[in-house]
């Protein structure tokens, strides 16, 4: 969620990614019932980490678009790194019939997902 109060550095979004750990995990079949971890890596980001600043460059780049355009003008395709997409599922709730509201969340993308899957080998 964004904040528009909030820099980068004070963002839940910052929160999450400055200590991700890294869990590589083996499933044997789309329904296994367990699997064999692989691998566990921590990884401590900086913040005059190169990846991160292109990150706090896509906050930034969608924070702004929020302050000067609206909620309504977020979408998946802002932001290299991250993005704003849909959380939850929004649309009528069939059980009361009342709309549900609309709200938006930080997304990794692939690129970045492998971005991490690099850095952690």
């Amino acid at each position: 969620m964004v904040y528009l109060a909030n820099s980068f550095f004070e963002s839940h979004c910052w929160e999450k990614l400055k200590s991700i750990v890294f869990c590589a995990v083996e499933w044997n079949g789309k329904n296994a019932k367990s699997g064999k971890l692989l691998k566990v890596v921590s990884l401590d980001f900086a913040e005059d980490d190169e990846l991160i600043k292109e990150i706090e460059a896509d906050y930034d780049l969608i924070r702004e678009k929020l302050i000067k355009h609206g909620f309504e003008s977020l979408t998946g395709k802002d932001g290299k790194w991250i993005q704003a997409r849909t959380k939850g599922t929004g649309g009528i709730n069939p059980r009361t019939g009342k709309r549900r509201p609309i709200t938006r969340a930080f997304y990794a993308r692939k690129n970045l997902v492998k971005k991490i899957f690099e850095i952690a080998s």
